[in-house]
């Protein structure tokens, strides 16, 4: 459905030149979304994909086991969007120790990613609503350390910022103008209060991400923090229990399409074009990522029968073998950390795990090792891999 502009634009003069930067119309849309029957269809067939998804949290042996990669997977590929050249593979080894060879500023910016989730998950579990309080809190731990740190984290933009070019004059879209900012982010939160009229959640999630990234309303950030948002709102409303839902393998893959339907949003009101875009982007990742975990409770299973076969061996090994279903690369000192076993009985149980060709040595050094189960890396990996970096 085509509307009129989707906000104003204002004449801007930044960097000794004249601009036209946008500023958009508070949400919800008007006129009103415009409820196809195919519309309907797709989002009726976004939210089954979306209670499968949060049904297989419940079938999980523990959910905790899984949410570790799981999360760490949607940090590497909202930051491959924005440019990185980080893997899952480096965040992992970066996390054990700040391994050598992981480049070093994209593998930061994807760590504080993850810290930025679970600060997030951790806030709103303890009853702070998604609010621009948060949002600011948020983007501080995302841009904490490295590449960013020098943004202003936590604080809206008080200069003018751009997309694509290499100056307002030229660039692909011009935000408002930071002292629009404010007020443009206040109406923001009033939509997801649901003032002035309540608003179903996914309908919530697909506009609002929409309008957060039209008004970027931080100097760096604003892309993952756009794409986290999605996450923290479908969990704040109770639509899953955990963040399990990764958009930004969809988005990366759509590229394209994804920021020619933003534009089309503002420029000519087209939001049910968006809609469904976003409902395939929804049912396609949440279909996807319950075929992920059932591969991962069969590899879990298929192993722990193996292990079995130990015999006097198998308790200690299967003990090592769980933890390294939580980290799946791994110290021989962490696993002894959360196992309480013998640094001996550890490497006994590595040995038995290699030649079961379950896990496998990453360093080729006879100090400072790492162990990797392979299979499950491989499993999460998928999509992640830096030929697919844009």
């Amino acid at each position: 459905m085509k509307r009129d502009l989707q906000g104003r634009y204002v004449t801007i003069s930044t960097v000794g030149e004249k601009a036209e930067a946008f500023v958009p119309a508070p949400l919800p849309p008007v006129p009103p979304v415009d409820w196809s029957a195919d519309l309907r269809e797709k989002f009726d067939q976004a939210l089954l994909a979306l209670g499968r998804l949060d049904s297989v949290s419940l079938l999980l042996p523990d959910t905790s086991l899984f949410l570790y990669a799981y999360v760490r997977k949607e940090a590497v590929l909202s930051s491959q969007i924005e440019g990185t050249q980080s893997s899952l593979s480096d965040l992992l080894l970066f996390e054990q120790e700040h391994q050598p060879g992981v480049p070093l500023d994209d593998v930061q910016e994807v760590s504080n990613y993850v810290a930025a989730l679970n600060y997030g998950l951790k806030r709103l579990g303890e009853g702070f609503p998604l609010s621009l309080r948060l949002l600011r809190e948020i983007h501080t731990e995302l841009l904490s350390k490295g590449r960013g740190s020098d943004k202003s984290p936590g604080e809206f933009r008080r200069s003018q910022n751009w997309i694509g070019g290499t100056r307002p004059g030229n660039a692909f879209f011009v935000p408002p103008p930071p002292e629009d900012v404010q007020d443009c982010m206040g109406a923001m939160e009033l939509f997801l209060h649901d003032q002035p009229e309540h608003t179903p959640v996914l309908l919530k999630a697909a506009l609002a991400h929409v309008q957060f990234e039209t008004i970027h309303p931080f100097l760096d950030g604003n892309g993952r923090l756009g794409r986290l948002m999605i996450t923290l709102l479908l969990c704040s409303e109770k639509v899953l229990k955990a963040p399990m839902l990764y958009l930004s393998l969809y988005f990366k893959t759509h590229r394209d399409s994804y920021y020619r339907l933003l534009n089309e949003v503002r420029d000519t009101g087209d939001w049910e074009a968006w809609l469904e875009f976003f409902a395939d982007a929804v049912t396609d990742t949440a279909t996807q990522a319950v075929d992920t975990a059932q591969r991962l409770m069969r590899l879990a299973a298929k192993d722990t029968e193996t292990i079995h076969g130990l015999e006097r061996s198998a308790a200690s090994t299967h003990l090592v073998h769980r933890a390294l279903l939580e980290r799946p690369i791994a110290s021989p000192k962490w696993l002894q950390e959360q196992t309480h076993l013998s640094a001996a009985t550890i490497n006994t149980c590595l040995q038995h795990l290699e030649q079961l060709e379950i896990v496998r040595e990453v360093t080729g050094q006879k100090r400072n090792r790492l162990f990797a189960y392979s299979e499950y890396v491989a499993v999460m990996n998928q999509g992640t891999e830096i030929s697919g970096a844009v």
